[in-house]
């Protein structure tokens, strides 16, 4: 019988080369150590939430033949990170657990792809985090069209997960304007700066609805998030928690003088 798991979890991925740990060192270690330190408990499988699965409809990746392919969604990085794999086993009976909790909760249309392998929202971080590639591992699509709370909603249907062993992880970038990133400069820049602090303040206070309303309640909001894909994974994340959950700020660094790489666990304080 797997172990219950009591916190879920949103990680600021960071770049793709995360892998090659030329940059972003302190996230590298902080996800390095991510067994010993922050959660030792093996989950049964791993759900993991991500921005550059946009659908329609919410929608599971089931793959049962083989390892997960490796997806590299990105280009422009040095060839060899095109040659890394992370062959986690897929998990379909958790891709239809999904579908049955959502559906139970009252959304009308859930789809399933057998093919689609784990993108690197997915793969980069679990590649450090998990590096033996042997939990088995569930991508959950979002809908870039529907609001905070639509995905804050999501998460709550998904909370039964965890009783059942199932690690949540909302994978995406605390503040992300790839418009605006420097390379000649280690300055944050202070738009990202106060998004960054004002989300602090609410995740630790337990505003999940000002978090919900963020686009209305936070400072420069279209400016740290022109889209929502890298932050509704959040969203989720939060809503999966327990219902008198706060956020526990477990990481915090930045790169590239605009990206947060801000980390989160979601818990019942003691």
């Amino acid at each position: 019988m797997s172990m219950k798991i009591q916190d879920t979890f949103y990680i600021s991925h960071g770049p793709p080369s995360l892998c090659l740990e030329e940059q972003c060192i302190p996230l590298v270690h902080f996800l390095q150590s991510f067994q010993q330190k922050v959660h030792p408990i093996r989950p049964s499988s791993i759900l993991l939430i991500f921005g550059h699965f946009e659908t329609s409809y919410p929608t599971v990746n089931a793959v049962s033949n083989g390892p997960s392919d490796t997806i590299y969604d990105f280009e422009g990085f040095p060839e060899c990170l095109y040659e890394l794999k992370y062959p986690a086993p897929g998990a379909p009976e958790l891709a239809k657990r999904v579908m049955e909790l959502l559906m139970a909760s009252g959304f009308e249309r859930v789809d399933k792809d057998e093919n689609r392998g784990l993108d690197h929202g997915a793969w980069s971080p679990l590649r450090l985090m998990y590096p033996e590639a042997d939990i088995p591992v569930c991508q959950l699509s979002i809908q870039t069209d529907k609001d905070a709370t639509y995905h804050y909603n999501m998460g709550k249907a998904l909370a039964p997960l965890k009783n059942e062993g199932v690690l949540i992880v909302g994978s995406g970038g605390t503040t992300h304007n790839l418009e605006e990133v420097r390379f000649d400069t280690t300055l944050v820049q202070p738009w990202a700066q106060e998004f960054d602090t004002w989300l602090k303040e609410a995740l630790v206070d337990g505003r999940y609805e000002d978090v919900n309303k963020y686009k209305e309640k936070a400072p420069h909001a279209t400016m740290v998030h022109p889209t929502p894909d890298h932050f509704y994974p959040l969203h989720v994340a939060m809503g999966a928690a327990s219902v008198n959950s706060k956020g526990q700020l477990i990481h915090h660094s930045w790169g590239w003088s605009a990206f947060s790489y801000a980390s989160y666990k979601f818990m019942v304080p003691v």
